[in-house]
């Protein structure tokens, strides 16, 4: 396993974590929003390894602001991190992966798929992600290589505690979620047995499913619905 994380210590705790429960692991330091430090780190997982049977595409950033008071600056940021992070490392492994017949998991949200209320930038980077891997997977089937895109709803990491303010700061506006918190572990064992089925969409948790198909069928309805949860979230608090 190579982990691959803008914190080197971290990164090399959670290596230590695996190593002592017998798993060969490597901690790598990468801020994946910056295209030469991408392909250095693929190639040094490659030059370890030997290849790359399974990418995981997971750093992430998010907002929580309006867009009327969100500066373009936050969105660039947003973009660099969510989409273009994914796009370079999956640039820089796509030869290693069609050689290895591999899989490329991509993290998306909810958000990837129906709009969400003080989150236009979140929401537009999930968006992009669906339309780059989901077109990816068209070209790549017949080379054996697997295009996974994973849809968790509200998870219990530390995504929210850093999330954007319209001026990039760290934002005071309260979270609301809507459903149940997943936990990581949840999230990360429903994983491991959508790449195992080779599933080309993983949407998770009950309210995640009810969203999908609500946006769908009745788009207005599910806007009204997720407006009127999340709205209290846009109110400055003093």
């Amino acid at each position: 396993v190579a982990l691959i994380d803008m914190n080197g210590e971290e990164a090399s705790r959670q290596a230590q974590l695996l190593q002592e429960s017998g798993i060969e692991a490597k901690a790598f330091t990468c801020d994946v929003s910056r295209e030469e430090q991408c392909l250095r780190t693929i190639q040094a997982v490659i030059d370890v390894y030997g290849g790359i049977d399974i990418l995981v595409n997971n750093a992430g950033i998010t907002q929580r602001s309006a867009f009327v008071g969100t500066q373009t600056a936050v969105y660039k940021k947003i973009m660099a991190v969510n989409f273009f992070g994914a796009l370079y490392c999956t640039k820089a492994a796509i030869q290693s992966l069609i050689e290895r017949q591999g899989v490329i998991v991509v993290t998306s949200s909810h958000a990837g798929y129906a709009p969400l209320l003080g989150r236009t930038g979140y929401s537009a980077s999930k968006h992009a992600l669906h339309g780059l891997f989901e077109s990816l997977r068209t070209e790549i089937k017949t080379m054996g290589v697997h295009v996974m895109m994973v849809c968790p709803g509200f998870t219990r990491t530390n995504l929210q505690e850093r999330a954007l303010d319209g001026d990039g700061s760290i934002t005071r506006h309260p979270q609301s979620k809507v459903g149940a918190e997943d936990t990581p572990e949840h999230v990360a064992q429903a994983v491991f047995q959508g790449v195992l089925k080779r599933k080309r969409m993983l949407i998770l948790t009950p309210t995640g499913k009810m969203t999908y198909w609500l946006s769908r069928l009745a788009p207005g309805l599910y806007e009204k619905i997720m407006a009127d949860k999340l709205k209290q979230e846009l109110i400055r608090q003093p």
